[in-house]
């Protein structure tokens, strides 16, 4: 069956979400929390409209839902307003609604360094994981099992990255010996929920990350060198001044699989590690300058 395009209506047109309505070949519709956000959308060709979390929201039927609001301690804003989802994928024909959900892959909580697969078992560590699992249950009682979820480690791309922070003078290498993060650049978000959102039969959860799971002083180092600076020096993670949310990251250490994307959905990251990512975002950033 051709994939036919319909309305994509994200509650929560951030970062990650403005980059897919880039690439998305059909009407894109949305949510912002200020009036400047939405009116520069609009600017755009977005049919985007402010909702605080609280009143109703409409979401057309028909529609794909893409929920990238984060949760609260008692879960998803979108599903207190919508406890049931009423908008169907007319491309799958059996009745189910077509909901993408954004969540972490922080569920895991601290697997010692091991790897992530969608089928681990989720053990949330931190409040904020807590409530992301919350929220992905809630989901799926609403969706009768059918939400999509897509599980993400943390995100860079323009805007988002180590330059900023050497720019300021205010970069860390933190080293904590054995610690690695996964990350994804924000275009390869957008091409991953592309890539699903084309394929309403690929259901479950997904991950999408690079193939290269990296300590973060590594990181530093390279987009330091990249700008053509000396990188910070090491400090220990025992004497780094931290906050308590940079902290708590360092309490979980794992390693984020992608195999299930590249199999299921067909996709693979453009930028397979941090060095053409960010390789990239510099370019990119030199090149509008």
């Amino acid at each position: 069956m051709t994939f036919q395009p319909s309305l994509l209506f994200v509650a929560g047109l951030g970062y990650s979400a403005t980059h897919l309505a880039r690439i998305w070949p059909g009407p894109v519709a949305g949510t912002v929390r200020s009036a400047g956000k939405a009116a520069a959308l609009q600017a755009a060709g977005i049919d985007a409209r402010v909702w605080d979390g609280s009143g109703p929201l409409e979401v057309p039927e028909g529609a794909h839902l893409l929920v990238t609001i984060p949760p609260d301690e008692a879960g998803c804003p979108v599903i207190r307003v919508r406890s049931t989802v009423i908008q169907r994928d007319p491309s799958v024909g059996d009745g189910d609604p077509d909901v993408i959900y954004l969540s972490t892959t922080g569920v895991y909580g601290d697997l010692g360094g091991g790897w992530a697969f969608e089928w681990s078992e989720t053990r949330p560590g931190s409040a904020r994981a807590k409530a992301r699992v919350l929220a992905e249950d809630q989901w799926r009682a609403a969706t009768n099992g059918a939400v999509r979820i897509v599980r993400l480690p943390g995100i860079y791309g323009p805007g988002r990255s180590p330059f900023e922070r050497l720019r300021a003078g205010s970069a860390t290498r933190v080293v904590k010996p054995g610690q690695v993060f996964s990350r994804v650049h924000v275009e390869d978000i957008a091409s991953g929920l592309l890539a699903l959102l084309q394929r309403p039969a690929a259901r479950g959860v997904f991950h999408l990350c690079d193939d290269e799971p990296a300590p973060p002083q590594d990181v530093t180092e390279y987009a330091a060198t990249l700008l053509g600076l000396s990188p910070p020096p090491e400090v220990r993670f025992e004497d780094a001044d931290l906050s308590p949310m940079a902290r708590s990251f360092y309490a979980e250490c794992k390693r984020v699989s992608n195999a299930r994307a590249k199999a299921a959905l067909g996709w693979h990251p453009k930028y397979r590690t941090y060095r053409e990512g960010l390789t990239a975002v510099l370019a990119e950033a030199q090149g509008g300058a």
